[in-house]
Formats: C-alpha cells, structure tokens, sequence
C-alpha cells in the first residue's frame, strides 16, 4: 500500500519501548509528538523520495511480476522499513530510527524470503534521495544515471540464503499519487498516510534460484508511503492488491478488515497514460473466493475484485498459494494472475492472519 506493513515495524517498537498493551494497528491511535499527515500536502521530488524522519513509519516497497526465459512465472519483492523510536534524536548509535528489510522470491513451486535488521545512524542502513540510493547491509535499490526523476531508472538487488536477484527497473510512465492527491486515508476515523506510486516499470534481470539462472523481464510497481498513525486501533490487518491490467490500465486497492465495523476500503485506478481517478471507501469490494492452509493459518489465495464505476470484476489467483513470508512478523505475499472482465497479472499483501 500500500497501508504497507506497520506489522513488521511494531516489532522494533517492542523491543525497545516499554512493554504495553498494544493491538495490531498498535501505532495508529497517537502520534505522540511525531508529524502527522494532512490533506492538500504538495510532493516535492527529488526530496520525497528520500526519509521523512519526524514520521513515526515509512517504507520504500517494489514487486514485481516477470517471466522467465523458461516461460514459468515469478515474483519478486523488495521492502525497506524505516521507523523511528522519537521524532527528533541524536547520531550515531543514538539515532532513533531503525531499518528492516524484506525480500521475497516467489515461483510457481517454491517461496524464498530474507529478513535484515539494523540500527540507523551507523552506516548499515539508510536512504539517499539525490542520488538515489536505499540500502540495508548489501541490499540496494539504487537510482542509475541522469534521468528526469530519481524513480525513472533503478536497479535492484538483494541475497538470501538460497537465492538472488539482479534487476533493473526502467518507468514507462509517471508518478502517481494515491488517495487525494496523496493523501491516502486509512480509517473512518482519519488516519492517513501519504502515498505514492510508480506503477509502470518495465523490468529485466536475472534471478539466482538453487536449480538454476534465470533471465526474466517484466513489470514492476514501486510504493512510497510515510505516516505517524496509520490505523485505527480496531483495525486488525488488511488485503492490498497491485494489479497491471492487460488493457494498459492500472488499479491498486486494499480492505482494512475491522473487529467493529465493516471493511474500509480504498482504490486508485489508473488510465494507461498515468491519470489517476481515487475511490473512496466502499466503491471496491474485495471478496475472498477460496482459502489455503499456510503455516496453520487460514489464508485467502483467491479473490473476488469488483469495481463497479470502471466495470471491473476480476478473479484473482495466487500463483503459489504458499507464499508466506516468515519474518519477525509473518505475513502472505505473492504474485496472482487476473481473469475476468480483465485480464493480467499483479501482487497480493496480506496481513493479520493469525495461526489456529
């Protein structure tokens, strides 16, 4: 979100706050000193896409869809957390803001994820806004050479125990701002955050899989989203969806399920030229269609998607319905294929599904 993983970022925040009782949304209800998103906020980049350090959680979040010299389906994730212990602080060993980050190589038989964890203000881990550059240990989404925009051209890399993968991203397309004008709202409450996207890389490179060398091309989507309260503290965990549709068009949407109210859900869809048009809550609907059984967890790896103003009904269907990352705070994340009124392919994010 994509409202992308507050989840994860909880855990720092409970290694190194005193202990509390804290729900799942855990950050969404104060922001306690920290800057908090407001409507009509104007972007300015380079500089935006660089950290925001007096918000409490931001994130920079790529997948990808490819396909292989080998004709099979992959997917690819790359996610760099930040989140901060206090909204001002000191360097070094003293600075408040800690770093996470995630990779995730999916295929239609196997799932792979990483996991790397660090402290700010000591060279581990940080973001660049010009030049371009995000990086946790040796993981690196890296700007490449004079382009119009810093996001344009990327390449992207990150190890794991058993895999690797070398991709350069190269945007056909522009920037697009989520929400109203990248005000994304979250809650009926107000929680928001702000939130970005470039939805239209054209991608190449290679993965490093235990069997074999794989070269791939295909699409990416790259998010950008900081905020200080992002849920509401009833909000137990959420359903996001980046979808390429083979019209040229694109929709990106999530439900945030609530324990005391109906879903709140949110859209953009996205003419192929780069025009945005928001929905607000209640205009998409996101209908499990079946279930997987995960790491003891009842999973939704089909989906109903319906957004009636642009006549859209799709199916959605995991490409492998076991793609579980099992990090600090677990969650589902996978590729899917689109069929329906639409055709194509896309990611899934899933959150809050706990074990039986």
């Amino acid at each position: 979100m994509n409202a992308k993983i507050i989840l994860a970022c909880l855990l720092w925040l409970a290694l190194s706050l005193p202990a509390q009782a804290q729900g799942f949304a855990g950050l969404g209800t104060e922001a306690e000193g920290f800057s908090v998103p407001v409507p009509g906020q104007s972007f300015e980049f380079p500089q935006d896409h660089g950290p925001h350090p007096t918000y409490r959680i931001e994130w920079w979040y790529l997948t990808a869809n490819l396909i292989g010299e080998d004709g099979r389906d992959y997917g690819v994730q790359w996610t760099l957390f930040r989140s901060a212990l206090a909204p001002r602080g000191g360097e070094g060993w003293q600075s408040p803001q800690l770093w996470m980050g995630h990779a995730g190589l999916t295929t239609p038989d196997a799932h792979f994820h990483a996991e790397r964890l660090a402290r700010g203000g000591v060279g581990q881990a940080d973001v660049t806004a010009e030049p371009f550059k995000a990086f946790i240990d040796d993981w690196a989404l890296t700007g490449r050479g004079l382009v119009d925009d810093a996001f344009d051209a990327l390449t992207v890399t990150a190890t794991g125990i058993d895999f690797s993968y070398d991709l350069d991203l190269t945007a056909t397309g522009p920037l697009v701002l989520q929400g109203e004008g990248g005000y994304s709202v979250k809650s009926a409450f107000g929680q928001a955050s702000y939130y970005y996207s470039q939805p239209f890389f054209e991608v190449s490179g290679t993965l490093n899989l235990p069997i074999a060398t794989v070269a791939v091309t295909g699409r990416g989507w790259l998010d950008r989203e900081w905020s200080s309260q992002p849920l509401a503290e009833s909000q137990t965990g959420w359903d996001w969806v980046s979808l390429h549709l083979s019209t040229g068009e694109r929709l990106m949407g999530f439900r945030l399920r609530d324990r005391e109210a109906p879903p709140f859900t949110s859209a953009t869809w996205i003419a192929a030229d780069g025009t945005p048009t928001p929905f607000s809550d209640g205009a998409l609907t996101m209908t499990p269609v079946s279930t997987t059984e995960v790491a003891g967890r009842s999973v939704p790896t089909s989906w109903r998607v319906q957004l009636p103003a642009k006549a859209l009904d799709l199916r959605l269907d995991a490409i492998n319905p076991q793609s579980w990352m099992a990090v600090s705070v677990p969650y589902w994340e996978g590729p899917v294929r689109i069929n329906g009124s639409h055709s194509g392919q896309g990611y899934l994010e899933m959150t809050g599904y706990g074990a039986r």
